[in-house]
């Protein structure tokens, strides 16, 4: 088990950031908000004492300083996607799953190596620690799973798979603490902390911190966009490159669908692709609920003629319900991505690796307004030759990011095997309740005075809907009861043909 060191290997790093830029740099910095951020940063560093401490320290602020003056310049320009020229990917970008070759050889995995982006904390969960830690099934969390599987992969194929963990500063100490006890598991545990970069008010454009040991709230780590940068300058990519290692596995380890799969990797290797994002087919259950998977990890499109990743914060205001639409957009990433490692090795020392950046306005519990500027990983789809998308089934996108998506998993839908989750056989329906649950509601009904609610049948829901008392509503076979928006029900009974019966 390996903890890599997060300092940059020589001092390159700061030249190579500064010159990768497609925007004239000077320009960018003889502004007055890019001045005034250089001298913050610099008080920033100032702060550090530790020589070491402070080398990285001010690596990390290069970067971000980069960002920022990107940022500067492409608001300056107001650079914003022309909406006319996205089309959908054409049907040679997108590969169906039920195409892909057989694995011919089980050693291609000693290829292969598996990252899994582990910086959440589960707050939308009721969580203050590493999301990761949580309890998803038969008492095994996240980190249990995705051990058990891999651990299950280099036992059964004999070969070595290595896992490795991307941390925040939210996370990383928690990471390593749990990790011990995976000690004597037949795997290799390697771990790395992504960037931390300071928040900035939004309306002076200066940075949140006033030193580097300020309080984490001033602090965010910048999407998992970051992941390149992090695996160069944490040595991680090197050091897979000395151990023999072409291929990178990554997806987010609240994903319990997302599991090695060697169809993929035979396909990867066949076709000489550099990078694949594994997509799947958005449902309307998706559209009613909220876009909320599909939004966070956006949609693949042709902007002229190459890929990119279109996510919902690049989305103009007057476009965002086509965005969430079926119509045009009938894909979305699940943020299971398959990398070439010395692509990427060669893209970070060439070019680099210069992603579109996202604006996440957040408010500080004393009420001001600022600014997080994150990326993500799947935009780097443009920067790697012969890049496409696989259209994966659903199984393999099963995150988990409520309590209902947690209520699912834990029950008998799902079984394990070897730390992978397997649908039951004994299920009849392809979508799954929660699913055919959110699509019902157009709004949650108000149900502060309702005792008891039964529904049964074809039966859907407005909007401002209240419930008081006892409530039963029953659609019989062939029938469809929609209840109308503002619609109150006390002590009712409705059934198929909406007669209304007082209980």
């Amino acid at each position: 088990m390996a903890n890599a060191s997060l300092l940059p290997r020589n001092d390159s790093f700061n030249a190579r950031v500064r010159g990768t830029s497609h925007i004239d740099f000077r320009t960018a910095t003889t502004g007055v908000a890019a001045k005034t951020m250089r001298n913050e940063i610099s008080h920033l560093v100032a702060t550090v004492g530790d020589p070491q401490t402070k080398k990285a320290f001010d690596t990390e602020m290069q970067a971000f300083f980069y960002l920022f003056t990107r940022y500067l310049s492409e608001r300056a320009k107001s650079q914003d996607l022309d909406w006319d020229l996205i089309k959908s990917p054409a049907e040679e970008q997108i590969v169906p799953y039920a195409k892909l070759p057989q694995p011919s050889d089980p050693k291609n995995l000693n290829k292969l190596a598996v990252l899994k982006v582990n910086g959440g904390l589960g707050t939308s969960m009721g969580m203050t620690g590493a999301k990761s830690a949580l309890e998803v099934k038969d008492d095994m969390t996240f980190l249990d799973l995705t051990v058990r599987q891999i651990e299950h992969l280099n036992t059964t194929s004999r070969v070595d798979v290595p896992l490795i963990l991307m941390t925040s500063f939210n996370t990383h100490e928690d990471t390593l603490r749990i990790i011990k006890k995976y000690a004597n598991q037949q795997l290799r545990i390697t771990t790395f902390n992504q960037s931390r970069y300071p928040r900035i008010y939004k309306e002076t454009l200066l940075p949140c911190p006033k030193k580097a040991d300020d309080d984490k709230k001033n602090w965010y780590p910048p999407g998992h966009g970051d992941l390149y940068n992090a695996l160069l300058h944490s040595g991680v990519l090197d050091q897979l490159l000395a151990e023999g290692k072409e291929y990178l596995f990554v997806s987010n380890s609240d994903n319990l669908g997302a599991v090695v799969d060697e169809s993929i990797l035979q396909h990867m290797i066949d076709t000489q692709a550099e990078f694949l994002m594994e997509v799947t087919d958005k449902t309307k259950a998706d559209i009613k609920a909220s876009a909320r998977h599909f939004a966070c990890g956006g949609t693949l499109i042709d902007y002229e003629g190459s890929m990119r990743l279109l996510e919902i914060a690049q989305v103009p205001s007057e476009h965002v319900e086509d965005f969430k639409s079926i119509r045009k957009f009938k894909i979305f990433n699940t943020n299971n991505l398959w990398i070439n490692l010395k692509a990427l090795k060669r893209i970070m020392e060439t070019d680099g690796m210069e992603l579109e950046i996202i604006i996440n306005p957040k408010v500080t519990d004393d009420g001001q307004a600022v600014v997080q500027l994150e990326t993500a990983a799947g935009a780097a789809i443009k920067h790697f030759k012969n890049a496409h998308g696989i259209n994966v089934p659903r199984k393999r996108f099963l995150p988990v990011k409520s309590c209902s998506d947690l209520l699912l998993i834990k029950s008998d839908i799902y079984s394990l095997s070897h730390g992978q989750l397997v649908i039951n056989e004994a299920r009849m329906f392809e979508t799954t309740p929660i699913q055919q649950f959110q699509k019902r509601f157009k709004k949650i009904p108000k149900i502060i005075e309702l005792d008891h609610l039964t529904v049964t049948g074809d039966v859907y829901f407005g909007r401002n809907v209240t419930l008081r008392g006892t409530v039963i509503v029953v659609a019989n076979e062939g029938q469809r009861i929609d209840i109308p928006d503002g619609c109150i029900l006390e002590n009712r009974l409705l059934s198929g043909n909406l007669n209304m019966i007082e209980l």
